[in-house]
């Protein structure tokens, strides 16, 4: 895919791919944090892990839902629904 406004791909990263990349020169970086991170409810598929102080912590280690080209509408979309601010 060519970078655009919907998709960026950073392959020269010291981190890239971050998760596991089954989607090559299309995994797309443009949300390198997730902007769904800080919601109860997403679209990804995120796991919790309990810190040692006890509380839950959100592991998005294993959701590429955000680095799915196709994807950027959908999440886009999600945001403006919830009404997520923009600032």
């Amino acid at each position: 895919m060519t970078n655009s406004s919907k998709f960026f791909c950073n392959s020269a990263c010291e981190y890239f791919p971050c998760h596991d990349n089954n989607l090559g020169e299309d995994f797309n970086c443009l949300f390198c944090f997730c902007p769904m991170y800080r919601m109860e409810e997403c679209l990804g598929n995120p796991t919790y892990i309990k810190s040692k102080s006890g509380q839950m912590i959100k592991d998005c280690s294993a959701c590429s839902f955000p680095h799915v080209p196709g994807n950027y509408d959908k999440i886009m979309e999600y945001l403006n629904d919830n009404k997520v601010s923009k600032g």
